[in-house]
C-alpha cells in the first residue's frame, strides 16, 4: 500500500509505433519530477490545465520534442498533481522518457493503478471504476454508450439515494424500538410499504439488466445450428460477406464452431458456424457436435436452418429436441427456398410458425431478411 504514496509513470496509449504517444504521471511530485526533464517554461510556476512546449533532456542530451500538460490536484482524474508528455510514438523515445523519469524519482504504475487511486481518493466509485474499463474495452457504439452512462454515475446515484432512503427509514424503525413501551410510531408503515415497492421497482429491473449490458459488452452471441449440409457455412459467410467457412457437398465439412462478429445498428453481434448435429462414430465430427451443443446453450439467438423439403413434422421435431431455455429466441430458416415456389414455401412457412411456437420462421435467402429478423428479435 506504500506504493499508492508514490509518484507513478505509465504510457497512456498502446505500444507500437504511432505518430504520437502519451505518458501520463501522477502523485505529489509529478510535477517537479517531469520539470527535471523539461527544457521549456518552467513547470512549478505553471498553472493547472496547460499546455507547455519543449524539449525532454538527460542533461545535454536532447530525447524528444514534446508538449507538457499540467493538472493540478484537486481537479485531475486521480485527484492527485497529474502531467502528461506528448511525445513521438516511437517505443524508443517512450522508453527512453520513462527511464529517465524512473531515474528521478517516479515508479512505474501497477495495471490500472490510475484508476484505483481516483476511486481510493473518492474521484469515482466502484461502479464507475468498472465503467472505465468498459469504455476502453467498447466494441461497438451501444457498449461505449452503456458503459459511458454509468461512468457519468446515472447507475451510482440512483443507488446512493435508495440506500439514503433506506438508512432513515431504519433510523426510525430503531427510534421506535428505544420507545417501544411508550406506544409511539415513528415510522409510518404506509411509508414503509412505499419505499420496499419503491426498491424492488429499480432493483428488478437492474438485475434484468445484467444479462442485457453483459451481452452488449461480449457480443449478442448468435449460434447456427442444423443438420450436415443445411447450409449453415453458406448463411454465415452471406452474413459476414466474406468466404469465412468453407462450403461443401460433402456432408460434415465443419468439424469445429467458427465465429466472427458483425456489428448491427452500433450493437455486436458473434455469428457462430457449428457442425451439423447428428449420430456418429467418427471421433473427431463427435468432438465438434459436442462443442455445438455447447454453443447453442451459451447462444441468445439460435438460428436453426432446416431443408424446406423436410416434413413440417421433422423440422418442427428438429427445434424442439434443441430444448430451447425461456431466455433464449430461436429462428427457424428454410433454406434452399429457391428451389420452390413463393406459393409453396410461405404456407409452409406459417404452418411451422403455428406448430413451433417460433413468431416469424423466413425463407428469405437474402442477407437483408436475416438482419432484420435479428434486429426485431433482439430489441
Amino acid at each position: 500500500m506504500n506504493h499508492l504514496t508514490d509518484t507513478i509513470i505509465a504510457p497512456a496509449t498502446p505500444q507500437g509505433q504511432s505518430a504520437i504517444a502519451v505518458i501520463r504521471l501522477s502523485g505529489t511530485d509529478a510535477i517537479a519530477i517531469t520539470d527535471r526533464l523539461f527544457k521549456g517554461k518552467k513547470l512549478s510556476e505553471a498553472d493547472s490545465h496547460t499546455i507547455h512546449y519543449g524539449w525532454i533532456v538527460d542533461g545535454e542530451k536532447e530525447i524528444d520534442e514534446v508538449m507538457v500538460s499540467v493538472f493540478r490536484a484537486p481537479k485531475t482524474f486521480t485527484t492527485e498533481d497529474s502531467t502528461e508528455i506528448s511525445c513521438h510514438g516511437s517505443p524508443q523515445i517512450v522508453q527512453s522518457i520513462l527511464s529517465l523519469a524512473i531515474k528521478n524519482g517516479a515508479k512505474s504504475a501497477f495495471p490500472g493503478e490510475f484508476t484505483l487511486r481516483a476511486f481510493l481518493n473518492g474521484r469515482i466509485d466502484l461502479s464507475q471504476a468498472e465503467a472505465v474499463a468498459d469504455l476502453i474495452h467498447a466494441s461497438s457504439a451501444k457498449s461505449s454508450e452503456i458503459a459511458l452512462h454509468q461512468l457519468k454515475g446515472h447507475f451510482s446515484s440512483m443507488l446512493k439515494d435508495l440506500r439514503q432512503e433506506l438508512i432513515d427509514f431504519a433510523a426510525l424503525i430503531e427510534l421506535e424500538l428505544d420507545f417501544s413501551e411508550e406506544d409511539v410510531e415513528f415510522a409510518h408503515r404506509g411509508r414503509l410499504k412505499d419505499l420496499i415497492h419503491k426498491i424492488i421497482t429499480v432493483i428488478h429491473p437492474l438485475l434484468d439488466s445484467f444479462r442485457w449490458g453483459n451481452s452488449i459488452k461480449e457480443g449478442i452471441p448468435v449460434a447456427i445450428i442444423g443438420a450436415p449440409n443445411a447450409g449453415k457455412s453458406t448463411l454465415l459467410n452471406i452474413i459476414l460477406n466474406e468466404e469465412k467457412a468453407l462450403v461443401s457437398d460433402i456432408a460434415g465439412t465443419t468439424r469445429d464452431f467458427i465465429e466472427d462478429t458483425l456489428v448491427i445498428d452500433g450493437i455486436m453481434f458473434r455469428f457462430i458456424d457449428t457442425a451439423g448435429i447428428r449420430e456418429t462414430s467418427d471421433i473427431l465430427e463427435g468432438l465438434g457436435i459436442e462443442r455445438s451443443k455447447q454453443k447453442l446453450r451459451e447462444a441468445e439467438i439460435v438460428l436453426f436452418i432446416s431443408d424446406v423439403h423436410k416434413s413440417i413434422e421433422e423440422t418442427v421435431s428438429d427445434f424442439h429436441n434443441l430444448l430451447l431455455t425461456k431466455d433464449q429466441t430461436g429462428v427457424i430458416l428454410l433454406n434452399k427456398a429457391d428451389t420452390i415456389s413463393a406459393a409453396q414455401a410461405e404456407p409452409k412457412t406459417q404452418t411451422i410458425a403455428d406448430k413451433s411456437g417460433v413468431k416469424n420462421p423466413t425463407y428469405h435467402r437474402q442477407i437483408q431478411g436475416y438482419v432484420t429478423t435479428i434486429i426485431d428479435l433482439f430489441y
